[in-house]
């Protein structure tokens, strides 16, 4: 008998992923660095639940990617509370500052939002992680920190991936001093396989905890908004404030001490059955259950997976989303974003006729509901490299609860403030200079965020956790694999791991917003006549080479019907999934 004969497994099938799915009985993690995964999966197995574990690994994403995750960032939450049977989002997303003139930009800096401390916004991932461990955890941020705090102070194996990104942003870190000096050790990037030390952002991290434990005669809650004060009124906030003054920037000891994230419901739509959340508008979220409600009613199957004509039919409907997206959305506090109208199923049955399945649209199509033309400031140029954007994590524990999270926030394009390690939230670019756009700079407004984590519900109750980092890419490659998994029944690490393209036929989410009409990137290995047959409708196609890692890098968490779990990891990128 043969090998593949063997349990009635054929060689295609054995070979359908580079990696297994990961299936567990107890509780799953996946996440956009194994140590994270890791971190996550010991407090889990010390008795934490998914909210626990999935603060865990987001504050060690912030350390083990620091280049693309910043412990000073953005951290939106989306969770599943099973107890409750209720799904919240925590926004973790920080506001321009009080002090910002809007007109600011327009006036002084040409319509552009430079790099630099000029682009910060308030810091909200610390609050963000805090506020679900002191609603919705067990544990103390000592505890949920320990592994951040070791990989800070005593390093980490330096890995591919940073280290290429270390190396092609080296001139950019060079700028500050106060960032060269933590990466650019020695005067260069470091090699693969170096110790990457990080002592300053690993003492910042023991600071919040020693705060905490310095309250630990009170309440465990009230040790973690010790922890909280400790950055967003104490000794951190201070030096955060004094270097920005020294250095010509906004922010001030009153927007971080006023500062809170915003809990509040999330944002669904159905589709076949299932039912998809998203965080609200002032992320790109909602534009997925756009895209999603578009395409409940097309036939995908029957155009087979990864044809010319299920691309071209994906990459139409993409377009069409963030066409609405570029229009409507925005902070809801200042903008009013008309979702409901977004998501009707009657308003997409009308979107879906503007594709023509013999040609693409050369750039990105009008906006709907009457909405006219809309403001730009975008350029028609590329900028030197695409922007670095964030990662992700997905928790699911024995209890039931999910955990959705999209850390983010870079270190290239805004200096470390001596002594923390930290970049405050550079996220300001994420906003237009002009304040007449949606999502237009103004005092107190957030910008209009990429990262965006997903929750799904069956119809059966099972849920889905899934994320991707990638700016602009990140709902594109979300809305491949979940189609893979929904209409093509992939186990999820095949879904992760299946050919993938983008659009950028549309206004970049970050400055200086390039637009590039009818552009596709498209994996090699979807193959030639895919290739040839979508140059031919009109796509301006680019091909990238297999396993990109600017095509995103999706974990996926899942319970499954008879109440196993499962999880899957992207290997284009250092992700990986853990279970028991």
């Amino acid at each position: 008998m043969s090998i593949d004969s063997l349990s009635g497994l054929g060689t295609a099938h054995r070979l359908a992923s580079m990696r297994p799915t990961i299936a567990g009985t107890s509780h799953v993690v996946s996440a956009g660095h194994y140590l994270a995964a890791q971190s996550a999966l010991q407090i889990l197995e010390s008795g934490g639940n998914a909210i626990d574990a999935g603060v865990a690994a987001g504050l060690v994403l912030g350390v083990v990617q620091s280049e693309l995750v910043n412990v000073a960032g953005v951290a939106p939450i989306i969770l599943y509370l099973a107890e409750r049977d209720d799904v919240i989002t925590i926004s973790g997303l920080g506001c321009w500052p009080r002090a910002l003139d809007p007109d600011f930009f327009m006036r002084e800096h040409g319509g552009t939002i430079p790099e630099g401390v000029l682009r910060t916004v308030v810091p909200a991932a610390p609050d963000a992680w805090i506020t679900a461990l002191a609603r919705y955890g067990t544990m103390r941020f000592s505890e949920v920190a320990q592994s951040a705090i070791g990989f800070a102070r005593d390093g980490f194996v330096m890995y591919p991936l940073m280290a290429e990104l270390l190396h092609t942003y080296a001139d950019s870190y060079a700028r500050w001093p106060s960032s060269a000096a933590i990466y650019l050790p020695e005067g260069r990037p470091p090699e693969v396989g170096d110790l990457f030390v990080q002592s300053d952002l690993g003492r910042t991290l023991q600071y919040m905890a020693d705060c905490e434990t310095a309250a630990r005669g009170r309440s465990r809650v009230e040790g973690l908004k010790a922890a909280r004060d400790a950055f967003y009124r104490g000794d951190i906030a201070r030096t955060i404030v004094a270097f920005h003054e020294e250095n010509g920037g906004l922010l001030s000891m009153e927007d971080l001490a006023d500062f809170q994230v915003g809990i509040e419901p999330a944002v669904s739509a159905k589709f076949r059955g299932s039912t998809m959340y998203a965080c609200g508008p002032w992320c790109q979220g909602p534009a997925l259950l756009q895209m999603l409600t578009m395409l409940a009613s097309v036939d995908l199957a029957s155009l087979g997976h990864n044809s010319s004509a299920y691309v071209h039919t994906l990459v139409e409907t993409i377009k069409l989303a963030f066409a609405d997206r570029h229009r409507y959305f925005g902070d809801p506090r200042f903008t009013d974003v008309p979702l409901g109208l977004l998501l009707d199923p009657a308003y997409a049955a009308g979107r879906r006729e503007l594709i023509d399945p013999r040609r693409a649209w050369p750039d990105m199509p009008p906006a709907g509901l009457g909405g006219g033309a809309s403001i730009d400031g975008g350029v028609l140029a590329a900028p030197k490299l695409a922007a670095l954007d964030t990662s992700y994590l997905a928790v699911i524990d024995r209890r039931g609860n999910v955990f959705s999270a999209t850390p983010s926030d870079v270190s290239y394009d805004t200096p470390v403030v001596t002594g923390t390690g930290l970049c405050p939230s550079s996220r300001g670019s994420q906003s237009w200079a002009d304040p007449r756009h949606p999502s237009g700079v103004a005092p107190g407004k957030r910008p209009r965020l990429t990262p965006a984590p997903f929750l799904a519900r069956a119809a059966d109750g099972a849920f889905t956790a899934m994320g991707t980092p990638g700016g602009d890419v990140q709902l594109q490659a979300l809305l491949q694999v979940w189609l893979n998994l929904e209409v093509f029944g992939m186990p999820p690490q095949a879904a992760v791991e299946a050919a993938r393209f983008a659009s950028y036929s549309f206004p970049d989410s970050f400055e200086p917003h390039a637009a590039h009409p009818g552009r596709l990137n498209i994996e090699e290995r979807l193959g030639p006549q895919q290739i040839s047959d979508l140059r031919m409708l009109g796509h301006d196609v680019t091909v990238w080479p297999d396993w990109a890692w600017r095509a995103g890098a999706v974990c996926v968490a899942r319970q499954r019907p008879e109440g196993t779990l499962e999880a899957a990891a992207d290997p284009r990128r250092p992700a990986y999934a853990l279970g028991r």
